[in-house]
């Protein structure tokens, strides 16, 4: 692998992490798009609308409250699911790193709500985009060989959103960042000496890129792709590149509780590069 060693050494996860980054697999569909709200009853269009404001305003827990609303209304509406998916994603991610079961617990709560997002419409991308999230934040507390047989799943759930929307952001950013995770796998496998029962995920740092790179073209504001992209450019070598995304990423909107997470991160890793 190449790279600048201080800084890669330093990324390197002790474990694969959950394929999709542990702790802000949020880069999102259409941000502050109006939802369609057509088949819903008024109760629900109108609980539906409160809970996008609220949600984008990160007050997640009035968001809760306005999304179940709007599921006792209308029960069988997919998107109030992958939206309850969503935001169980989102209190997960606004809890501290050292309450691992509480997000967890947040985190299959939310596969739970994508899969019934799915069971009604299987043709929703944002359905099966959340459903691939919260299967690689659901296992954080697991081991690796856990991690890896869930990675199966979690790319096929990538790919059927893609297959439905294929500029579906959500499901972008998170494939870049299987690609990034499965590029990294190499020491696992030889660590594993061919004992390691299933397929080992295939993907490469040239197929994070462009991934990721797609997600910014359809939306440069979403702070968590900036920085994905930055960890493969510093893993491929390419300090420069990392440095540019990384001050990029300063100048975007703080829109989730990670992105605060994130931008902590990149500061670091900016002091680190200047003082190599």
């Amino acid at each position: 692998m190449t790279g600048t060693p201080a800084i890669t050494s330093h990324l390197r996860f002790s474990t694969i992490a959950a394929f999709l980054g542990c702790a802000a697999i949020i880069s999102f569909v259409t941000l502050f798009q109006p939802c369609d709200t057509k088949a819903a009853t008024p109760q629900a269009a109108t609980a539906i609308n409160s809970g996008d404001r609220a949600f984008w305003k990160m007050q997640y827990h009035k968001a809760d409250s306005l999304y179940s609303i709007a599921a006792t209304h209308e029960p069988r509406n997919a998107e109030i699911w992958w939206k309850l998916a969503r935001l169980e994603v989102s209190l997960g991610e606004s809890l501290r790193h050292d309450r691992t079961e509480e997000r967890v617990a947040h985190y299959r709560k939310a596969v739970v709500h994508a899969r019934r997002s799915i069971a009604i419409d299987s043709t929703s991308a944002d359905g099966h985009a959340w459903l691939a999230a919260a299967l690689g934040l659901a296992v954080e507390k697991s081991g690796t060989k856990e991690k890896l047989r869930s990675a199966g799943e979690i790319k096929q759930e990538l790919d059927t959103a893609l297959r439905l929307n294929p500029n579906d952001q959500t499901a972008l950013s998170m494939l870049g960042s299987y690609y990034r995770e499965a590029a990294g796998i190499g020491w696992f496998k030889r660590m594993m000496g061919g004992t390691f029962v299933g397929k080992m995920p295939e993907g490469d740092y040239e197929d994070a890129k462009e991934a990721l790179q797609k997600a910014i073209t359809l939306d440069p504001r979403v702070i968590r792709n900036y920085h994905e992209l930055a960890l493969v450019e510093l893993e491929l070598g390419h300090k420069k590149e990392a440095v540019v995304l990384m001050e990029a990423a300063m100048d975007q909107p703080i829109l989730f509780y990670s992105d605060r997470r994130r931008l902590r991160q990149m500061r670091r890793l900016l002091e680190k590069l200047q003082d190599d």
